[in-house]
């Protein structure tokens, strides 16, 4: 594999990083994105660091992207762009992290999906993690999440 591959990829996703950033620091009011800027720019910071890790490394990155590895990601990626571009905004924050959770872990959990004691365990799972999110955000932050038709 080459160098650029890595540099490539890396530089992709500091474009992005750079774009979140630029979002979250033109939305008004500011107070209701103070914690989408302490991320967005942690996601540039880290994100800049990896693209200079491949230029200063020498060492060709190993094995790189495959067609196996992109085939493994590319349903959790198509949920979570559902989830961010749609679902959030047109369901509600919490409703749609409930499904968009329940799905990925579905897609990614290998215990089987005909037990009744496996979806439990991942509704079990789903429900710690929106107790999580909720007490997080709107407790501990006080974020304002996007409502929707749903909570």
């Amino acid at each position: 594999m080459t160098a650029l591959q890595p540099r490539l990829a890396s530089g992709i996703i500091l474009l992005l990083a750079i774009w979140v950033c630029w979002i979250s620091f033109s939305q008004i009011p500011a107070e209701a994105f103070l914690f989408p800027r302490l991320i967005s720019v942690a996601f540039v910071i880290l994100a800049g660091w990896t693209l200079a890790r491949t230029f200063l490394d020498r060492r060709a990155a190993e094995g790189g992207i495959t067609r196996e590895l992109v085939k493994n990601f590319l349903p959790g990626v198509v949920v979570a762009g559902i989830y961010v571009f749609f679902a959030a905004k047109w369901l509600g924050f919490y409703t749609s992290s409930a499904i968009a959770f329940i799905v990925i872990l579905s897609l990614f959990d290998p215990a089987p999906h005909n037990q009744v004691r496996t979806w439990l365990k991942r509704l079990a799972i789903a429900a710690g993690y929106l107790a999580v999110m909720y007490l997080l955000f709107s407790v501990v932050l006080k974020v304002f999440t996007p409502r929707g038709l749903f909570i």
